[in-house]
């Protein structure tokens, strides 16, 4: 019997013993492509050298120092680095543990400025529907996922959420993408007139919805009327790409696909690649400088805080990215992946959309592909095992329809995937959808 509290604790989990490159290993020595990043997070691979040895030098200098007490170089050098990534000059880098502690941070953070400019009712945060913003109460009282809300409900905000943009279920046979970004918008504007401007210290949105909805990216337009709507209602727009940025998307942020710029963006997964735990909130420079000048300081903190060592590997994941061009590789890779999965699921009577953005990529399943009756959700799981059965990792997800009913795959492989790779992914992909009935 083993002491660990599992996720799941019925189910029998294989020891994983390695990872190189591509692959993980188990401790019987099956090999498994890893098909999905684990969580979107494996950006590089599995046991990069140059990651890992950036990890043993980081800590044979300072392993931790509390940082209400110490700042510390790779902290100074990362926040730089994805300062000068962002689109705005002047931007402020707070370092975290994981998505769910930058999400926090990111709330916080709007209520705190919104108290520096004197409007003490600004509390409340819009977020969407079939959303996941992380874990914690905080967090997860933004997301709107049942699953995971429902046992904890009680103990959540009841903050307002509006519908998604999800073209494949919500737009109408005779909308433009224009039309229906438009009308998808509208749903935050009426939110705000409905609970008041005046309440109002943010809205919230995954730039592309990840795990809940799978890889399911916005219209044209959309975030620009987005952001027209907060600019138009003094209301502060805070984009979570935990799953989506940090390069996944093909840019190294989501949004710069769309035209916007956010208040507050937060980032984790593959800012450290796995290889450490970090997460990281970004906000604009005129956000930091009216906190700083109200306050002096920001009320929040976290033990491990710009952790020297999870800072040292999410600037030693950063340097690799840039020195081996592997936004373009994720660029490239995305494309023949998008064009291989078209080709094997074209006609596939239980595949209804394929889509996404960059090596970012979702595949809903459903009943019936004319009709798009979703798919049973109990499929989610019966594609995880099969997938682990055949020597595959991917991530399936449940409730894609409309919170409750549907099902979906969502694949994110590191950016180092070859042809070689996207050809054993797809070719397994069909293997496992055969062996769940889904012939």
């Amino acid at each position: 019997m083993s002491s660990v509290f599992y996720r799941n604790p019925k189910h029998q989990y294989p020891r994983g013993l390695r990872g190189e490159g591509v692959y993980l290993y188990d401790a019987s020595g099956k090999q498994y492509l890893d098909g999905s990043g684990g969580a979107a997070v494996t950006c590089l691979g599995h046991n990069h050298r140059e990651v890992i040895e950036a990890i043993k030098s980081q800590l044979d200098q300072l392993a931790y120092a509390h940082t209400a007490f110490f700042t510390n170089e790779p902290q100074e050098q990362l926040a730089e680095r994805l300062s000068q990534r962002f689109t705005e000059a002047g931007s402020r880098v707070y370092f975290l543990s994981g998505g769910s502690e930058a999400n926090e941070t990111a709330i916080k953070l709007a209520r705190q400025y919104w108290l520096s400019q004197g409007k003490k009712q600004k509390h409340i945060v819009i977020s969407r529907d079939q959303s996941y913003h992380g874990n914690t109460l905080g967090a997860l009282s933004l997301s709107g996922n049942p699953g995971r809300r429902d046992i904890f409900a009680p103990m959540l905000h009841d903050w307002p959420r509006i519908v998604p943009c999800y073209a494949y279920r919500h737009q109408q046979d005779d909308e433009t993408d224009d039309e229906y970004g438009i009308r998808a918008a509208q749903a935050l504007d009426d939110a705000i007139r409905e609970h008041g401007a005046e309440n109002i210290a943010a809205f919230i949105a995954e730039t592309v919805v990840g795990a809940t909805l799978g890889a399911v990216p916005p219209v044209t337009g959309y975030f620009r009327a987005v952001r027209e709507i907060c600019d138009r209602h003094d209301i502060l727009l805070i984009l979570d790409e935990v799953m989506a940025g940090s390069g996944r998307a093909g840019t190294y942020f989501a949004f710069e696909q769309d035209a916007v710029c956010p208040d507050i963006v937060t980032l984790a997964k593959g800012l450290g690649g796995g290889y450490q735990a970090i997460g990281a909130t970004i906000v604009r420079g005129f956000v930091h400088d009216s906190i700083v000048d109200a306050f002096s300081f920001f009320e929040h903190g976290h033990t491990y805080v710009g952790h020297p060592t999870a800072c040292a590997a999410g600037l030693a994941v950063a340097n690799v990215i840039d020195r081996d061009d592997l936004l373009a590789n994720a660029r490239a890779i995305s494309e023949l992946l998008f064009g291989e999965l078209k080709i094997a699921f074209a006609d596939h009577p239980h595949v209804g959309n394929i889509r996404g953005r960059g090596l970012l990529i979702g595949v809903e399943l459903v009943a019936d592909r004319e009709s798009k009756a979703p798919a049973d959700r109990s499929l989610a799981g019966r594609i995880k095992q099969a997938a682990m059965d055949h020597g595959l990792v991917i991530y399936p997800g449940a409730g894609s329809a409309d919170g409750k009913n549907g099902a979906h795959i969502l694949l994110a492989p590191p950016f180092t995937y070859d042809g070689n790779n996207v050809e054993e992914l797809v070719s397994k992909l069909q293997t496992v959808l055969k062996g769940v009935g889904l012939g």
